[in-house]
């Protein structure tokens, strides 16, 4: 496992999604503006349809077209409103001595790190464009000064990488285009490959794997805390035992098993889109 793993990950699966969301968007922008985009592949399955005379199904792939847009506004939508909500929610439990101390004790600039007074151990990385650390005093009564460490380590990684938009991103095309089911599957090992990542730069960076080790299994038995509305990474809520077996076996490594069959179904369904791009250059 390694980043160049992950980046393929991201990058097959924001050049599949984005593909076909450009061209639902252009098709759109037709239909409103009429406009007549030559090149789109939607435009071509509607003239591959009636030229087999399925054009009854142009009204079906209408309403897929509107709905995939539609919902993807709704989704984005929610989330910023969420982000905003829980931001003001934040001011309000925001321990500021704590904050100010623990940001010069573990980062460079003046608000990396947000302290909160909420008894649940909480660790996540939050914002989009300019990511958070959020950190409990629930948590920093439960971890050792060694154990902390470790867990805010691991959570610079994320927010270094701007994890929290990478995994909306990811989590939007997989909800929002399920007929490539295969973009669930990238969404779900780019997660995994992000968390031991990050524990693996935790354990670097300590030089060695005790302190994440002992903060997962402390932060595991006090179960894992509800999940939240909004776009985040979390410490301990997602891939817990891919992470427990590289910490206890880091050298061999994490070996993912590809799924043939559903890489061949969305292989024969983004080429039947590439097939209908075609068609729409030659016509």
């Amino acid at each position: 496992m390694s980043k160049r793993q992950a980046s393929i990950i991201l990058i097959i699966s924001l050049v599949i999604s984005g593909t076909v969301f450009l061209q639902m968007a252009l098709y759109v922008i037709s239909m409103l503006a009429g406009w007549n985009v030559k090149f789109n592949l939607v435009v071509a399955c509607h003239s591959w349809m009636k030229a087999i005379g399925l054009s009854s199904l142009e009204y079906a792939l209408d309403a897929l077209v509107i709905f995939t847009l539609a919902f993807s506004i709704w989704h984005i939508s929610t989330q910023l409103i969420q982000t905003s909500r829980m931001k003001k929610r934040l001011e309000q439990y925001k321990e500021n001595t704590l904050t100010k101390n623990m940001n010069q004790a573990y980062c460079n600039k003046e608000e990396d790190l947000i302290i909160i007074s909420h008894p649940t151990p909480i660790a996540i990385t939050m914002g989009f464009i300019c990511p958070k650390i959020i950190i409990s005093t629930g948590l920093i009564s439960l971890l050792t000064d060694e154990e902390l460490t470790a867990v805010i380590a691991h959570e610079m990684y994320h927010q270094e990488k701007r994890d929290p938009l990478k995994v909306f991103l990811l989590s939007l095309c997989a909800s929002t285009m399920g007929y490539i089911p295969i973009l669930k599957w990238l969404n779900k090992q780019y997660r995994i490959m992000q968390e031991v990542l990050a524990d693996d730069f935790a354990i670097k960076k300590q030089e060695t794997s005790v302190h994440i080790g002992s903060a997962l299994l402390k932060m595991i038995k006090i179960g894992v805390a509800e999940k939240m509305p909004y776009a985040y990474v979390s410490f301990a809520d997602t891939s817990i035992n891919y992470r427990i077996e590289y910490i206890l076996n880091p050298l061999e490594g994490i070996q993912f098993k590809i799924p043939l069959k559903i890489v061949i179904l969305s292989l024969i369904i983004f080429s039947l889109i590439c097939v209908f791009f075609i068609y729409a250059l030659i016509a």
